[in-house]
């Protein structure tokens, strides 16, 4: 069924989603970066309601507000075994699962990488996959916990969807991985992207959502040639000072 996305900025750069099921009025909470900034945006959406929280992985910056909002809205608190480490959970998740925003699919998809439990939430139907801090527009995550071999694995689980999937990536990084980009793959679609990210973040604009298609045709990883190849690409990005 529908889906309605309120995407808005919270802390240093990071993104919050408040998504909605048109059908049965349920909404759900992406990550929890910053709780109060959520309720903010929740009680601007008159949606009137907290459902769910849809944890990635475990960084404070994407479950530190778990605690809060279940404590104010009383919400169901869902995501992969390792937010643990830090939050409760009332329902864990991994590969394969589904969970149900009222009549919304969403698809659990591991991409271990930037951390080794990292998901992705993936909606077939609505064409929209949230996918934390795996893939970045023009970009990808670091690899904090695995190897660029299983970080390559997810990138391309990501690169097999549909060329139209909407990519709501967690963070605004855009315009300096589009440096980096530059640095390293001097194609025309790459010079011409990195422009228009540079423009728009000029305006004061958010680069995010991307798509499936856009990150295949400009991201320097996932145009790597193979895991060597990206593995070292994401050590340059690690050390890029540009």
């Amino acid at each position: 069924m529908a889906l309605e996305i309120r995407q808005f900025p919270c802390l240093q750069d990071n993104y919050g989603f408040l998504i909605r099921d048109a059908a049965s009025g349920k909404v759900a909470c992406v990550d929890t970066p910053d709780a109060e900034a959520i309720l903010r945006e929740l009680e601007a959406s008159g949606w009137g309601r907290l459902d769910l929280i849809l944890n990635t992985h475990w960084h404070p910056d994407h479950a530190g507000g778990n605690a809060r909002l279940k404590e104010a809205t009383g919400c169901e608190i869902v995501g992969p075994e390792e937010v643990t480490r830090i939050a409760p959970l009332d329902r864990k998740v991994g590969d394969g699962d589904t969970v149900w925003l009222g009549e919304t699919r969403l698809e659990v998809v591991a991409t271990p990488g930037h951390t080794l439990g990292h998901i992705v939430y993936f909606s077939p139907e609505n064409s929209v996959a949230f996918v934390g801090d795996t893939v970045f527009a023009m970009g990808c995550g670091r690899l904090f916990e695995g190897t660029a071999e299983q970080m390559w694995e997810s990138l391309n689980r990501l690169a097999g969807l549909a060329d139209d999937v909407r990519l709501y990536c967690a963070h605004e990084y855009t315009a300096a991985n589009a440096r980096f980009a530059l640095a390293v793959d001097d194609a025309p679609a790459v010079r011409a992207r990195a422009e228009a990210v540079f423009a728009a973040r000029e305006r004061g604009e958010p680069t995010v959502p991307t798509t499936v298609g856009q990150e295949k045709a400009t991201n320097p990883f996932l145009r790597a040639r193979d895991a060597h190849d990206f593995a070292e690409r994401r050590a340059a990005k690690d050390a890029f000072k540009g």
